[in-house]
């Protein structure tokens, strides 16, 4: 018996398989025990929590043997799945949210494992993310939340990037949310949609100083702490890159979906692949990439391409994802950004790109 082999064999297909109640990988959370390969024949302990329903005991079993098979084993495999014993419940430590909704000045999380559970009313969550900064992102959600309300749907606008939120810029809405008798979030509401925002909560000019933790735990209670209501499917504007925020959504609640942003040079490309990996491994489903800034129409008719030309489109045909539009460098979708009439609420010219991304969304989604 080999146990290398064996740990060669499901270290990458473990780390592909979600559990859903720590929110991380089984292979993270440690549930792969007793790994064995003899001959053929693959043998391991998937070690499952008390609060493991049978549903969810087989759909990680059956993603665990679709992954193993994924990575090129061929024999056969046994996996023998256990539960502990339950363990007696703790009882949560008395504490006071200095805030109403917050956990304190930082906005830490309250401590505990991460659950990955349903935000109560909306249907579908949309994650719309980039592998660098620069390229559009939150244009692209901005307009996308918009075209998607145009289309009938009913809309919220989650803010994700901490660090620098343009959200109430290109929404044009300011002021300060309230909190509920349930001490949660009101979000702020514009052009029909359901926004939230730190932009809301710290002055515009204040630099946000946070590690780490402190910016899970925002985006956590962002999630989890908002009076969303009853919506069709809320966007979330992630910060760049494959960071604490992205693991933390991605980690926290079941998402429907994601959507990447590139601009057509090889620079952002490069960043957008780190991207799409990020989600496929976490079996996150890619609804497609959106190439920003692709052309600029010049006088005569003709095109400039002073990014690049079609590396959204390559990076599409690598992944085997749709292609879901691509926006030309106008003026005018800048412009609508600055002063918050995103370009999407004209319905044609400029924000037609972004009326064909939130149709493929809707499509793709079944949202009714």
């Amino acid at each position: 018996m080999s146990n290398h082999a064996a740990l060669a064999i499901l270290e990458p297909a473990a780390t592909r398989v979600r559990d859903p109640i720590s929110g991380r990988s089984v292979w993270l959370a440690d549930m792969i025990k007793d790994p064995s390969l003899d001959g053929d024949t693959l043998s391991f302990t998937l070690s499952a929590h008390p609060d493991h329903d049978a549903a969810a005991l087989t759909r990680m079993e059956e993603a665990l043997l679709r992954q193993i098979a994924a990575v090129g084993f061929d024999g056969q495999v046994r996996c023998d799945v256990r539960s502990p014993k339950p363990k007696p419940p703790t009882p949560p430590p008395l504490k006071k949210d200095p805030v109403p909704g917050m956990s304190g000045p930082g906005m830490q999380p309250h401590g505990g494992p991460l659950v990955l559970k349903d935000i109560p009313g909306v249907k579908h969550i949309v994650a719309v993310a980039s592998g660098k900064g620069g390229v559009g992102k939150s244009t692209v959600a901005t307009n996308l939340a918009i075209a998607l309300r145009q289309l009938g749907h009913a809309v919220g606008l989650m803010d994700a990037d901490i660090y620098g939120p343009s959200l109430p810029t290109m929404m044009n809405v300011q002021g300060r949310p309230l909190a509920n008798a349930k001490k949660h979030i009101i979000p702020l509401e514009a052009y029909g949609i359901k926004v939230m925002s730190m932009g809301f909560l710290v002055p515009e000019q204040e630099a946000i100083i946070w590690r780490g933790p402190m910016v899970m735990g925002a985006v956590r209670q962002f999630l989890q702490q908002v009076e969303w209501g009853e919506l069709d499917v809320l966007v979330i504007d992630l910060p760049p890159g494959t960071g604490d925020a992205q693991l933390t959504m991605i980690q926290t609640v079941p998402l429907s979906g994601a959507v990447v942003v590139t601009t057509p040079q090889k620079v952002a490309t490069v960043d957008a692949v780190r991207g799409i990996e990020m989600f496929r491994k976490l079996e996150v489903p890619v609804l497609g990439v959106v190439e920003n800034m692709s052309w600029m129409e010049m006088p005569d008719g003709s095109r400039a391409h002073p990014f690049g030309e079609g590396g959204g489109v390559s990076t599409a045909e690598q992944y085997n994802v749709r292609l879901l539009a691509q926006v030309p460098f106008d003026s005018r979708i800048r412009s609508g950004g600055d002063d918050g009439i995103p370009a999407a609420t004209r319905g044609d010219g400029p924000g037609v790109p972004f009326m064909s991304v939130a149709a493929a969304v809707s499509q793709t989604l079944e949202i009714e």
